[in-house]
């Protein structure tokens, strides 16, 4: 039986959202009879393996932290095993062998949704559940995004971004920049976040409270982005599964009475309504006509196909309900707790949606397996023979 590694944690701001959507994925998996590995890697990057990291429980201990858990670590990457597979070996002479056959990631942001670990994947030979390294890194990317978006004709709202380097050098230019270009109020967010970590609306053309937020931002990255708001605002959510045909989910409309949907009301109040459990907070679907609701879904669609999404993907979406026109927002490669709430509203329950998510990892590896990645060339018995310049290579 293959091993599926549920890799999650991370030195990441969404840290403990990784945590959730791990413990949801391990317990659905084991619910199958699949074998199951946690991999959980610390906010200093330690890399534990157990399956006692399947239990939330290690996590929430107040008296204990995970990393005192000595059992959990001291696995090192068997680098010359490690061929199509994962091999992690135990430290010692009788120490234990764990081959990782598929990888699941449930890691959010930095250093696991990006790109970054699903090269890794790729490296080693190992299928893996969600969106490829290209993917994965445009879309954790909200101005590289939105640029894109432009060029393929996908309505978004009008945006600035700015780095960090050019922030601390000029910061009244940047505040003038933003002033003159973009119709107030503004939403400042870090580009590579989600959760809504260090978001905020600025209003009234404060311009005290833009430096602030600003600052804010650049404190949880190098980039940030400043986008125009929209007024009258439904928050809309659609889903995507699939590789090659994908499906879109219902619609989500999230309500809210903050200027923004943030941390609290997506993971504290009620639940959250990202988890799916704060029901009062959620209308699935969402209250919009019957030719709006099929504009975004095939809009979602579009955007999964451009940026080349594959496995899941949220999508979001800003709709004005005074002028009835919707913007598209950010990509969400791989939403906290796979967003299984609203899979099951349209028909799909967790089980199921597990074993999608499985498939469309093998089939993709399948397909890849048949592009040929090597090249027999003559260069280096050239470069002997001096056939390459005057002088030959040492």
């Amino acid at each position: 039986m293959k091993n599926i590694g549920v890799f999650f944690g991370s030195g990441s701001p969404e840290h403990d959202i990784s945590i959730i959507t791990a413990q949801l994925i391990i317990a659905g998996l084991k619910g199958l009879n699949y074998k199951v590995t946690p991999v959980y890697i610390t906010k200093q990057g330690q890399w534990m393996i157990g399956e006692g990291l399947g239990n939330l429980k290690v996590f929430s201990d107040p008296n204990k932290k995970v990393e005192d858990h000595k059992n959990f670590g001291a696995f090192y990457l068997d680098m010359e095993k490690s061929v199509g597979k994962m091999v992690f070996k135990k430290k010692g002479l009788t120490g234990k062998t764990i081959t990782i056959d598929l990888a699941f990631p449930a890691l959010h942001g930095s250093f696991g949704e990006d790109g970054t670990i699903q090269g890794l994947f790729e490296m080693y030979g190992v299928p893996y559940v969600g969106c490829g390294v290209v993917a994965s890194a445009i879309s954790m990317d909200k101005a590289l995004t939105k640029q894109i978006y432009e060029q393929q004709n996908i309505p978004t709202t009008k945006f600035l971004y700015f780095y960090k380097k050019g922030w601390e050098v000029d910061k009244g230019s940047v505040i003038n920049k933003i002033n003159q270009e973009l119709n107030w109020s503004l939403f400042i967010k870090p580009v590579h976040l989600g959760s809504s970590i260090a978001i905020a609306k600025v209003k009234d053309k404060d311009l005290k409270d833009l430096e602030h937020r600003l600052e804010v931002a650049f404190h949880f990255d190098n980039k940030v982005i400043v986008e125009e708001a929209v007024e009258n605002l439904m928050d809309v959510t659609c889903c995507v599964i699939g590789n090659d045909k994908p499906k879109a989910s219902l619609l989500q409309e999230s309500l809210f009475t903050a200027d923004v949907l943030d941390f609290e009301n997506k993971y504290l109040k009620g639940g959250g309504v990202q988890t799916g459990e704060a029901k009062e907070s959620l209308v699935i679907p969402a209250r919009l006509d019957e030719q709006t609701t099929k504009e975004i879904q095939d809009m979602a669609i579009k955007v999964y196909k451009v940026l080349e999404c594959s496995g899941i993907a949220r999508v979001d979406f800003l709709y004005d309900k005074k002028i009835k026109k919707f913007y598209t927002n950010e990509v969400n490669p791989l939403p906290g707790t796979i967003y299984h709430h609203l899979w099951e509203a349209s028909g799909i329950k967790l089980d199921q949606l597990l074993q999608k998510l499985i498939q469309y990892a093998e089939e993709r590896f399948e397909e890849k397996k048949e592009i040929n990645y090597t090249f027999s060339s003559s260069v280096l018995s050239n470069s002997q023979s001096g056939k390459l310049g005057s002088k030959k290579l040492s």
